[in-house]
Formats: structure tokens, C-alpha cells, sequence
């Protein structure tokens, strides 16, 4: 039934689904979407008026949903939580989803670039370090001639305080954006965006996570034959293994378990959207 209505909904208007259906990961509803579709689906809520929000969703993002409510909350409340990465595709196509693909931040961010060029979409920054958020702008608009960039923010990694927190508020709908990037990490940025949305008038935040950094070319990209395999995880490792060896070690390892679990039958988890 599920795959019929997704169907239908596809066949109203060729790639942007009226109603978009979610498959229950752990309890967190991924989007089983693919790139073109997130396109048009982010445009469609240009032209609506919309205010949404983009969760960019990896196993480091399921796995810190069953740690924190206030994560799985804002997983589930979002516009779209995409697939970032391939055990999340695969378990979308599994669930009856032939067409979902994966959906990372910084493919996104390139894609809606491009598009926006076209069409005049005014694009703000917010996060990153001051000289990492200043990278990728230039190499945006040196790689989109005409991008229109509403501006950029790199706020301090402290708590803001509610004075601090207005003022970026106020700063950003200064600025009319449309597309809202947020490059805050996570789970930081998906409770920022959660907590934003609405208060700050563009149709869709984005969380994108370390997209700020593969585009700017700050920090090396695996190549697309992991990226494909699912072995993505394996070359971050290899390049940040201090950071980084905690959450994919661990991490992944938890994911594989409950994942089984749930595909066998052996634990349920609540729908919460």
C-alpha cells in the first residue's frame, strides 16, 4: 500500500511526490527519496511560501536518535530526512522504495547551487569555522558565476545566549534568503534547525553537516566507487581516525545490531511522525 501511494503520488507530478511517505529506521522515518526529487520537492516549497527544514540523515544520525529524543524528534518533524549515506538507501529500497538513492549534504548543496543560478535563489551560511565558512563561499561563486549569496555566518561553538541567538535570527531574514545552510555538525545543527524553524522566514533549512568542508575542499572527499559501496566511512576513518573512530567503530557497530534486529522482527519501534 505504501509503495502504490508513493506511486500515485509520483504520478500526479513526474519526480515531486504530493505526499511524501517515511520508512521506519529505529524509529526515526527516513524520506525515500532520491536527489532529483529533493530538488523539485525544495523548489516546490520556494514557490509555496513554505518555511521546512532538510535533515541530511547518516547511521551516525539514526544511532544518536536512540540516545537523544529531542534528535528523533527533530528527525521526525522535518520536511524531508534524506538518505546520507548507502545502508540507509539500501534499507529504503528493501522497504519497496526502487527509486530512492542517497541524498548527502554536499550533493545537495551543489545541485540546489547550480539550479539556483538559474533562477536567482538567494543562499545564506551558517556555521563552520570563520575561515572555513569564507572558503566555501568563494569557491561557490567561483564555481557558480551569478550565485547570489545572502550571506554567511561562522557563529562561536559556545552556547549562544537568547540576546546572541535573536540577533542571528534577525541578521538572516535581513537578509532574505530562500536556502538556509546550516554546517553546525550533529547533532548541534538539527536541534538549531528544529528550534528555527519558522522563526527564520526562508523555505528550507538545511542541515548538511561537513558538506561545508567537502565543498570548500578543506577536507578530501572519498572517491565515488566507496561513496557507491557504502565504504565511505572507511576513507573518513583512515583521514580523521582520532576524531572520527569513535562514531564509525562504535557507532556502526550498534547500528548493525539494532538494524537486524528490527529487520528479523525481534524489536519494533513506535512510528513518531
Amino acid at each position: 500500500m505504501k509503495q502504490l501511494a508513493y506511486e500515485r503520488a509520483n504520478s500526479q507530478q513526474p519526480g515531486v511526490p504530493t505526499t511524501i511517505p517515511r520508512v521506519n529506521m529505529l524509529g526515526v522515518g527516513i524520506t525515500p527519496v532520491n536527489l532529483a526529487q529533493t530538488v523539485e520537492i525544495l523548489e516546490k516549497w520556494r514557490a509555496e511560501g513554505r518555511r521546512e527544514y532538510v535533515c541530511c540523515v547518516s547511521v551516525h544520525g539514526l544511532v544518536e536518535a536512540q540516545r537523544d529524543p529531542e534528535i528523533r524528534r527533530a528527525l521526525n518533524r522535518s520536511g524531508l530526512s534524506t538518505e546520507d549515506g548507502m545502508p540507509l538507501v539500501w534499507w529504503c529500497r528493501r522497504a519497496g522504495y526502487s527509486s530512492a538513492g542517497r541524498v548527502a549534504g554536499s550533493e545537495l548543496l551543489l545541485a540546489i547551487c547550480e539550479r539556483g543560478c538559474q533562477r536567482g535563489y538567494r543562499h545564506y551560511f551558517y556555521g563552520g569555522s570563520p575561515r572555513g565558512v569564507q572558503t566555501l563561499v568563494s569557491r561557490l561563486i567561483q564555481r557558480f558565476p551569478g550565485l547570489v549569496i545572502a550571506g554567511y555566518r561562522s557563529p562561536p561553538f559556545r552556547p549562544l545566549t537568547q540576546e546572541e541567538d535573536a540577533a542571528d535570527v534577525e541578521a538572516i531574514n535581513e537578509t532574505h534568503p530562500d536556502f538556509v545552510w546550516v554546517g553546525l555538525g550533529m547533532p548541534k545543527q538539527e536541534k538549531w534547525i528544529a528550534q528555527h524553524v519558522g522563526r527564520i522566514q526562508a523555505a528550507a533549512l538545511l542541515g548538511v553537516g561537513a558538506a561545508f568542508d567537502f565543498v570548500a575542499e578543506t577536507k578530501p572527499r572519498a572517491p565515488l566507487w566507496m561513496q557507491r559501496s557504502g565504504l565511505e566511512w572507511v576513507f573518513r576513518l583512515m583521514a580523521e581516525p582520532q576524531r572520527l573512530a569513535h562514531r564509525y567503530l562504535v557507532y556502526n557497530s550498534l547500528f548493525v545490531a539494532l538494524a537486524l534486529q528490527q529487520i528479523a522482527g525481534w524489536k519494533s519501534y513506535a512510528r513518531d511522525w
